[in-house]
């Protein structure tokens, strides 16, 4: 079962997302850029946090190297941005609607909602003994932000959900099979390795790299692989 923190999820983000769809032609720019701007920086400061509770560099650094180099090899962000692509192509009127822009909509709103802490450690709990109260404060965040988020970008934020619902989902599912292997410590290092990713999303968010971070995902799980062997 998916879960019930996942669907509440879910929904927020759809949620939030229609209201800033429905609403963005009555924000103006210079607010919709400014907040935008604004959460960037806050997703950079949640980021921060997560990285510099790190205890072990080396091993982060091998989760990166080794992470990157997966997603490079495996083109993950560009099979994410065509997934994009093609939601777009399918969902949205070529009259009133740009894929292009759907499809980075899709792909940033996915790896921030999926990348991170939160959503690990909040479907664990819900999957492990249906404690949702994580996964509920997450919603909460990626519902207000999808206002803001799907404002600036359009319809493919809220088509983010999707990747919500299967990335969490699965994890939740999955949960009563890898608590064994859920220690402290893994979920810290993984929590150190998001960080990072988190960081190179703001700065993307803020135009000041061009960072593929979705080549950067895998990085999650060598992550998580190392500590679990290492530590």
């Amino acid at each position: 079962m998916i879960g019930t923190g996942t669907i509440v999820n879910v929904a927020s983000i759809v949620a939030g997302s229609a209201v800033g769809i429905f609403a963005g032609s009555g924000i103006k720019e210079k607010y919709r850029e400014t907040v935008i701007k604004g959460l960037a920086l806050c997703v950079m400061m949640l980021g921060f946090q997560m990285a510099l509770k790190g205890q072990h560099i080396l091993l982060t650094i091998a989760s990166i190297v080794v992470g990157s180099i997966l997603g490079e090899a495996c083109s993950l962000e560009r099979h994410l941005h065509d997934f994009g692509l093609w939601l777009g192509n399918r969902f949205v009127q070529k009259d009133n609607g740009n894929s292009d822009q759907f499809a980075e909509g899709f792909l940033y709103a996915s790896l921030l909602y999926c990348v991170g802490a939160m959503a690990i450690v909040g479907s664990i709990q819900d999957g492990m003994s249906g404690n949702p109260t994580t996964l509920y404060a997450k919603a909460m965040l990626d519902g207000l932000s999808g206002i803001i988020y799907a404002a600036n970008m359009g319809t493919g934020v809220l088509f983010s959900a999707i990747s919500v619902g299967i990335y969490q989902g699965i994890i939740t599912i999955l949960a009563g099979l890898i608590a064994p292997y859920v220690t402290p410590a893994v979920i810290a290092e993984i929590s150190v390795s998001g960080g990072l990713m988190i960081i190179a999303i703001g700065f993307n968010m803020l135009e000041l790299t061009s960072i593929r971070v979705g080549n950067m995902v895998p990085g999650l799980f060598a992550a998580g692989i190392l500590a679990h062997f290492l530590l």
